[in-house]
């Protein structure tokens, strides 16, 4: 499959999108492995997807050096009008490309991180390649965003505010559908301090920090609010050393997602507040939410965009949904530039040995793209 514009009011005349060329470098990219926090690999990474945006794009990125391994900044020139986002860093660990190397079968491309997030990468560097002028147009390419964005967020919003729009090529919603509003993101850990006693001579003169992980548990778990769509899920409980010894600590860890204005204030009140039956016990609370809401507002502006040039170049109905999964779109869309998500792949099983892209649609995406870029 190729594709070229050639003058319908977007307008883009430059390179063909090609099937093929697509996918030769989404293999290359998703054979690269790039476990976020693992500087080597990332670095390796990053000096790929720059080869790559080189070829492409006719002109080298900068590599901004971060402890999370090198941001990829790409400038087309001219004045800034729209921001690219994406990420080249997976969740999966080493060893997992050689276990499962980039496939096509049956029309799906299946790899560690094809669709979380490397064929939206293939697909915004495709895209911003077909324009036939694409000064105007930056793509940041980040090395952390899997692990909060610690190190680029700052980059992100920067880059955000001198280009006025945002455009996240995170993978779709169901059936391609584009994120409008996500949810805002973050977790907690309750630490539960007592005191280590032998449980068999003398587990009275321990202070049970098990016991009171387990109350606190229930409790935390009530704090969701349904009427908010505000959910907060224990996930991770850890304590204890060995069998015969009262556990001096626990930890748990719970994950947090809220919509609502005030939902933020009512949860960090709530954990707060916490407390325990357990004589002794004393409880320590770190985190929080540390992506905000993108509302639907953010969205407002570019959505309509999304479905003209979809419409002018025949890819039909564009539809948009709200979600609740962060990405750094909840960093841009909260300091209040306008930001569209969810323009990367087409498939599902985000984060699972699964994970997979549907390959017919990797050119019509990309054309999407290259038309809203270019109405913009």
């Amino acid at each position: 499959m190729r594709w070229r514009g050639t003058g319908d009011p977007s307008g883009h005349n430059g390179e063909v999108i090609d099937l093929a060329a697509m996918l030769a470098d989404l293999e290359l990219l998703v054979n690269t492995e790039s476990p976020s926090l693992d500087l080597p690999l990332m670095t390796q990474s990053a000096h790929t997807l720059a080869g790559v945006m080189e070829s492409r794009l006719g002109s080298a990125p900068t590599l901004v050096e971060s402890p999370a391994g090198p941001h990829v900044h790409w400038r087309g020139g001219g004045t800034p009008k729209v921001l690219i986002v994406g990420h080249h860093d997976t969740v999966f660990p080493v060893g997992s490309c050689a276990a499962r190397p980039f496939a096509v079968v049956d029309g799906r491309a299946t790899g560690p991180g094809v669709f979380d997030m490397k064929c939206g990468v293939v697909q915004a560097v495709h895209a911003v390649a077909s324009l036939a002028d694409p000064s105007g147009v930056e793509i940041l390419i980040t090395a952390d965003e899997e692990v909060g964005s610690g190190t680029s967020r700052a980059l992100i919003e920067e880059r955000a505010l001198a280009c006025g729009n945002v455009l996240v090529c995170e993978a779709s919603a169901d059936g391609g559908a584009l994120k409008t509003a996500r949810k805002g993101t973050g977790g907690y850990e309750v630490v539960v301090h007592g005191r280590a006693a032998h449980a068999g001579l003398e587990p009275e003169k321990g202070i049970n920090s098990l016991v009171a992980a387990a109350e606190l548990i229930l409790h935390i778990n009530t704090f969701g609010d349904p009427a908010t769509a505000t959910t907060v899920t224990p996930t991770v409980a850890v304590a204890g050393t060995a069998e015969n010894v009262v556990p001096a600590e626990a930890r748990i860890r719970v994950d947090v997602r809220v919509e609502q204005p005030g939902e933020n204030e009512r949860l960090e009140a709530l954990f707060g507040s916490l407390s325990t039956t357990v004589p002794g016990a004393t409880i320590e609370v770190r985190g929080g939410i540390d992506r905000p809401p993108m509302p639907a507002s953010a969205s407002a502006s570019l959505f309509p965009v999304a479905v003209a040039a979809g419409a002018a170049i025949g890819l039909g109905e564009v539809l948009g949904v709200g979600v609740g999964g962060g990405s750094d779109g909840n960093f841009t869309a909260a300091i209040g530039v306008p930001t569209l998500d969810g323009l990367g792949a087409v498939g599902g099983g985000a984060h699972a040995d699964h994970e997979f892209v549907l390959v017919d649609t990797l050119v019509p995406r990309a054309q999407l793209l290259a038309a809203i870029i270019a109405r913009l």
